[in-house]
């Protein structure tokens, strides 16, 4: 099949395009840095000519409230041109649990994306993931202060960059799913606890994490709802292998 990836330079994208060239497609990467612009349509046509399958791992530039009209610009360009050229699969990467918590502007982003996905006029997949592993040294950063860092209790099940591209890679050379696949690493630790994992594992004894329940973008989550539940699908990178792999 050829595949368009849009995003396709990026952490989870440059993974994908790489596993599906493997499998034997043709997946070609697009990015800002390969001349294609998904706000403003510039080389849009042309990477979607030919196309059976258009995957959209492109990002908003920021977290904030400008983040939902990236994401609506971005996903009805998308959407037009793959029309237009009749691709067959539309698939989008997302995060579980995105619909449920409305606070945050990135997570409405998101679940506006998929919204309009859904609404839209090609054959869709949606495949959400739980927060990635390569991201918690930045939810750290994020509430450091001094010595301390701060994190909230809340519950999370971080999953691997690797896992998730084997995942979108699956999705993408398979029929459409129509609805949504959740995927979730294995084992499900609340976020402080994650970071004294983390820096235990470093060898940091510079930080001591203190659990604040309000503290940065996950105090406003409520509950387990970034957890994988009992639908996910279970990637088998644990936190200490990945960790081991990646602390020098």
């Amino acid at each position: 099949m050829n595949i368009a990836v849009f995003g396709g330079t990026g952490l989870i994208g440059s993974k994908v395009v790489e596993k599906l060239n493997a499998a034997g497609h043709e997946a070609v990467p697009h990015s800002l840095s390969t001349g294609v612009d998904v706000l403003t349509g510039e080389g849009l046509e042309k990477a979607v000519t030919g196309a059976d399958v258009i995957v959209d791992l492109t990002n908003s530039p920021t977290f904030d409230e400008a983040s939902p009209a990236f994401f609506r610009t971005s996903t009805e360009k998308l959407l037009a041109a793959a029309e237009k050229a009749g691709a067959r699969h539309f698939v989008i990467l997302s995060i579980v649990g995105v619909d449920q918590v409305p606070e945050l502007d990135y997570y409405r982003a998101k679940a506006l994306q998929e919204e309009l996905l859904a609404a839209g006029p090609v054959p869709y997949s949606i495949v959400r993931a739980t927060q990635f592993m390569e991201f918690v040294d930045a939810v750290l950063s994020w509430t450091t202060e001094g010595d301390t860092v701060r994190l909230p209790g809340t519950p999370v099940q971080v999953i691997a960059a690797e896992d998730v591209a084997d995942a979108v890679a699956s999705v993408a050379a398979g029929a459409p799913l129509g609805g949504i696949r959740n995927i979730a690493g294995p084992e499900v630790l609340p976020l402080d606890e994650l970071g004294r994992v983390t820096l235990e594992a470093r060898g940091d004894t510079r930080h001591t994490v203190v659990r604040d329940d309000d503290a940065g973008m996950f105090g406003v989550v409520r509950g387990d709802v970034l957890t994988g539940k009992d639908d996910a699908r279970i990637a088998p990178t644990r936190y200490a292998d990945w960790m081991a792999a990646h602390t020098r």
